[in-house]
């Protein structure tokens, strides 16, 4: 392998912390990625990463090589991108994970306006609660719902806000009378949505009046996937948190009538993240712009009826 091979090669196993991760990748084998880092060390002198049988760390000297690697390799991409018109010509295949719940309903509908658009890119849509690894899972872009993201190598962009509000059916309230205040929720069954950003044995909820805290007792029914705590919700089974896009059509209908309707959860942004750093292919930035329209304007007009309360 020539220097900027072994450089690449190098610059994965930093970010991907194993040489059988980086092997997988490649499609190589650990000797041949190891031999890669190790030809490095050789020519530098010096020692990039302290190996042993449990992990990788990365040396001073080697976390200043990784820096520069990348901007090299950066620039060298950047080059070969503007060659072959990546930068200016979304094609090839553009793979997605998103959150199930607001990939159900606006991502979706995001990615067919996409799609009817730029022919000439293929859309893998994944749906999953879990934060994927991009770079081991070979993701483009990563759809998710937080209050604040981890501090990574990421680059994220906002796409809109998004809010948790109470709900139950109209068979549920005309069998237990409507709270009033957030106390009154230890009177009625409540049925808890745990998911990576929302703790399931807590409601923190905000109003213009003030914000307040309810922890539900007793035993509950506690689903991580909006859907199904939809369905439970229609059925009478309780008072139940749904994102402001997942209840809006059927707070419109009646099929759900908000409970506690001055109160919502805090607000959680909706972020698009991926893994570049000095440029992005164009399927990716038009991608991130569709996303900015479609669902960041459902964002905002579902927040605009949902609190204007």
């Amino acid at each position: 392998m020539d220097k900027l091979s072994n450089m690449a090669v190098y610059v994965k196993v930093v970010e991907m912390g194993s040489f059988t991760a980086v092997a997988n990748y490649l499609d190589s084998t650990v000797g041949n990625v190891s031999r890669s880092v190790s030809a490095l060390e050789q020519m530098l002198d010096t020692r990039l990463l302290q190996r042993s049988t449990r992990r990788l760390s990365i040396t001073d000297a080697g976390r200043r090589f990784y820096d520069r690697c990348t901007a090299i390799l950066a620039d060298l991409e950047q080059a070969e991108a503007e060659a072959r018109s990546a930068l200016s010509e979304p094609r090839g295949t553009l793979r997605v994970h998103c959150i199930p719940g607001l990939g159900r309903s606006l991502v979706t509908d995001a990615v067919l306006e996409y799609r009817a658009v730029f022919t000439q890119v293929s859309v893998d849509l994944m749906l999953s609660q879990r934060m994927p690894n991009l770079l081991e899972d070979q993701l483009d872009v990563s759809i998710l719902i937080a209050r604040a993201l981890p501090d990574s190598n990421y680059v994220s962009q906002k796409i809109g806000v998004s809010h948790c509000v109470l709900v139950a059916s109209p068979e549920y309230l005309a069998k237990h009378a409507p709270p009033l205040k957030p106390q009154d929720l230890s009177d009625h069954q409540c049925l808890l949505l745990g998911t990576v950003d929302y703790a399931r044995d807590e409601w923190q909820l905000k109003s213009r009046r003030g914000d307040a805290t309810f922890v539900p007792t007793g035993s509950h029914l506690c689903v991580n996937d909006m859907e199904a705590m939809s369905v439970a919700v229609k059925r009478g089974a309780g008072i139940g948190m749904l994102a402001g896009f997942s209840a809006i059509d059927d707070l419109r209908s009646g099929k759900l009538i908000r409970v506690l309707p001055d109160f919502h959860t805090q607000e959680r942004n909706v972020y698009a993240v991926y893994t570049s750093r000095q440029f992005v292919d164009a399927k990716i930035t038009e991608f991130v712009e569709t996303l900015k329209r479609t669902v960041g304007g459902q964002l905002a007009m579902t927040a605009g009826e949902l609190l204007a309360v």
